[in-house]
């Protein structure tokens, strides 16, 4: 024998505002695995401005080596890639804690002007990777002289 079930219109949105309230509340009021931190993150920071000239891109690359990085622009699209190394072999269960990451990183950013990619310069000091891109002729500002016309 069927039971004939009444169909309530709200039931639906009754589960969806529920499963919302949930989603907030396991994210932002207790977040499973803690607040992400600057050493958690596995991609590099990077700070990109522009002056007269070019287009300087720094990114702080610590605990890696200068040969160990893999700098390449397709179109203008800049990519930096590299992967830092755990330097000595210690037991997981040894750790008090452990932030630092490990791995393989890769960071692609936009170009937002063309530029001359024959005459880029990179440079590595102190953990602070800086690309130094010099800006195409085309979008270099230019001055233009304003001439007084006399009067007649």
């Amino acid at each position: 024998m069927t039971s004939l079930v009444r169909w309530d219109p709200f039931h639906e949105s009754i589960s969806l505002r529920n499963a919302m309230n949930k989603l907030f509340e396991e994210s932002l009021v207790r977040p499973r695995g803690g607040w992400l931190t600057p050493a958690q993150v596995k991609t590099p920071t990077v700070d990109m401005y522009e002056t007269d000239e070019a287009i300087i891109v720094k990114s702080a690359i610590p605990g890696i080596k200068p040969e160990d990085l893999n700098i390449s622009i397709t179109g203008d699209v800049l990519t930096i890639k590299g992967e830092t190394r755990d330097e000595e072999e210690i037991e997981e269960e040894n750790y008090i804690q452990r932030e630092r990451c490990y791995g393989s990183f890769c960071r692609s950013l936009a170009i937002p002007l063309p530029v001359i990619t024959d005459e880029i310069q990179a440079e590595f000091e102190d953990g602070v990777l800086t690309l130094t891109m010099p800006k195409a002729e085309e979008v270099k500002p230019k001055s233009i002289e304003v001439k007084a016309k006399g009067k007649k």
